[in-house]
């Protein structure tokens, strides 16, 4: 399937159920709103994306005390519908109604998947609690929405793996999205928007499409520049102490270099093969 027919249903589904999505993601019991939609594509699509995912050495592993993590976002290396399924949820009539559901004016997709695209994690892989980088890749937007499709079959919540909210900070019990098979989760993307991917604990792989949409303004008043700013699980001090004096030297470094050192790797090049 091509991405306006992938977009279609994507945007059927979304609307089917706006309203109940509209009422969570506004009552969501946090201040990151955010809602979850369950079998967002026929199964057997949901199943053909999952069986067209890399393996993960052709992949770009990630590795750190930030993160651990097998990533993609040149497309055009990998089959064709991961590109046509990434790119669906860019189409205008989903980025519009997420708009709606979401409260969020005139969200702008980003073509250049700005650490977006699709990622796998497995056996104790993780995603420490962070806040995503504030802007695009260029600092001219603002990041507002982060949109994950999850396609791994009968995957488990006791597995890990799971998307994790931390509304109340770390001393604070977090708020769990299972990444459920062909689950879409679809959260706001502020200063106070901390989350993480809990380690995974079972002998196999979650896979996930990942999007963010930007917007001109940012979602709070308040919000302020900052690179991607990790912190420690709770049970791990040490790990936070050296995050958050991680964070610091790279913020400090935005400061002189307001691109950076150098240019981030993780963005769709479409000139390249």
């Amino acid at each position: 399937m091509n991405r306006i027919e992938l977009a279609t249903l994507i945007f059927n589904r979304l609307v089917s159920e706006k309203e109940k999505l509209k009422n969570e993601f506004q009552n969501s019991d946090s201040n990151i709103g955010h809602f979850f939609l369950d079998d967002l594509l026929p199964n057997d699509i949901a199943l053909q994306i999952r069986a067209v995912f890399p393996k993960a050495e052709q992949m770009v592993l990630k590795k750190s005390l930030r993160e651990d993590k097998y990533v993609a976002a040149q497309m055009n290396l990998y089959p064709t519908l991961l590109e046509e399924i990434i790119y669906a949820f860019q189409d205008e009539r989903v980025v519009k109604v997420i708009s709606e559901i979401c409260g969020v004016k005139n969200p702008i997709p980003d073509e250049n998947l700005y650490a977006g695209g699709i990622s796998m994690m497995g056996k104790n892989q993780f995603l420490n609690p962070h806040l995503d980088n504030s802007h695009d890749k260029d600092r001219n937007l603002w990041r507002v929405l982060n949109l994950l499709y999850y396609v791994t079959p009968d995957w488990k919540e006791e597995n890990g793996g799971n998307l994790e909210l931390w509304p109340d900070g770390l001393k604070n019990k977090q708020i769990t999205i299972h990444s459920k098979f062909n689950r879409l989760a679809v959260m706001e993307t502020h200063n106070d928007s901390l989350h993480s991917v809990s380690p995974i604990v079972f002998d196999g792989y979650r896979r996930c499409v990942s999007n963010y949409y930007f917007a001109d303004s940012p979602l709070k008043e308040s919000d302020k520049f900052h690179v991607t700013s990790f912190r420690g699980r709770p049970e791990n001090k040490f790990a936070d102490m050296v995050l958050q004096l991680d964070t610091f030297l790279r913020m400090s470094l935005q400061k002189i270099f307001k691109k950076g050192i150098k240019e981030n790797p993780h963005v769709y090049k479409k000139d390249s093969k």
